[in-house]
């Protein structure tokens, strides 16, 4: 009796033992959760679930008109839209060339213009009698390079505020009554990882509070419209290879639009927020430092871009 004694653990220990044992099976079920959505899990039928269009807006370039040929390779029609007529004309070519027998529509849209609530008015009205099943509001502006607020001018502050908040706000509620009224529906909006899987993001301080308001705007629809049977959803990318982030050359963390879209698109549905080039997923590692040592880094980072985009504009007005 006394050895058994000598040998009990005391209830402290067996509580944390327990806690412990409780932690690593949580952490353990969400990485196997991860590594199943990211390599395993099949993507939705887009077409048959949610319906036979898709809407996309900044459809001419990047993201947007990778998303939008995937699209069409999942059988979907498309409604491109774009300021430029001769980019979108292009943009619509291309698609038709890689995906023969593909449904192209075109609208032109300058989501900076003065005179929002008409013009998007004018596409709700274009896309009445369209079977709309999927909106990608990837439209959207941010800083040629990171910059101090006090340095930031005032037309490229109101560009993002409307492009990224009101434009995104007014085309969402111009598409939504009709998936309301089908029962059905799929609304994708591009966000950042900056604004939302950083602990901050200073020197793109307008930008990132502007996805942060993408974030949440996506979040309390995916709560209110779930039940209506419509999939609300922001997927925050970091860097992507594409004339806005000023990235030529793809990489590792940094992949071409097409090869970011071939992710994108099997993650339509799912989650209300996810980040669906794996390599990204990396960077919520910053987490872990303590807060200022992670404000440190980031801000180091984003003052290395300041200097080098301050020295490609000296370049330009030496020539």
């Amino acid at each position: 009796m006394a050895v058994a004694c000598a040998h009990a653990q005391p209830a402290w220990a067996l509580a944390l033992a327990a806690l412990g044992l409780l932690v690593s099976a949580r952490a353990a079920a969400r990485l196997a959760l991860w590594l199943y959505a990211a390599f395993l899990r099949p993507a939705r039928p887009l077409r048959r679930r949610y319906g036979a269009w898709a809407v996309v807006t900044g459809a001419t370039d990047g993201i947007g008109r990778a998303l939008a040929s995937r699209l069409a390779g999942a059988g979907l029609g498309l409604v491109l839209v774009g300021r430029s007529p001769d980019r979108l004309a292009a943009a619509s070519a291309d698609i038709r060339a890689r995906h023969p027998g593909a449904q192209v529509r075109t609208f032109v849209l300058d989501l900076a213009a003065d005179g929002l609530a008409a013009r998007v008015g004018a596409l709700g009205e274009y896309i009445r009698d369209l079977d709309v099943g999927v909106l990608v509001n990837n439209a959207g502006a941010c800083y040629p390079y990171a910059r101090y607020f006090h340095e930031l001018d005032e037309a490229l502050a109101r560009d993002m505020v409307r492009i990224n908040v009101e434009a995104t706000t007014r085309v969402t509620h111009a598409v939504l009554p009709g998936m309301v009224e089908r029962g059905r529906g799929a609304i994708v909006n591009i966000g950042s990882g900056g604004a939302s899987n950083m602990p901050s993001c200073p020197l793109h301080t307008v930008y990132a509070a502007t996805k942060a308001f993408v974030d949440q705007f996506s979040r309390a629809l995916y709560v209110e419209y779930k039940s209506k049977g419509i999939d609300v959803q922001c997927q925050v990318p970091m860097y992507v290879a594409t004339k806005m982030a000023s990235i030529r050359n793809p990489s590792f963390f940094a992949p071409s639009p097409e090869a970011y879209s071939r992710a994108a698109v099997r993650y339509i549905g799912y989650e209300p927020r996810c980040t669906p080039y794996w390599p990204h997923a990396l960077w919520k590692l910053v987490w872990l430092l303590p807060g200022p040592v992670a404000d440190r880094v980031i801000l180091s980072m984003a003052l290395d871009g300041r200097a080098k985009g301050r020295a490609k504009d000296a370049r330009k007005k030496a020539q």
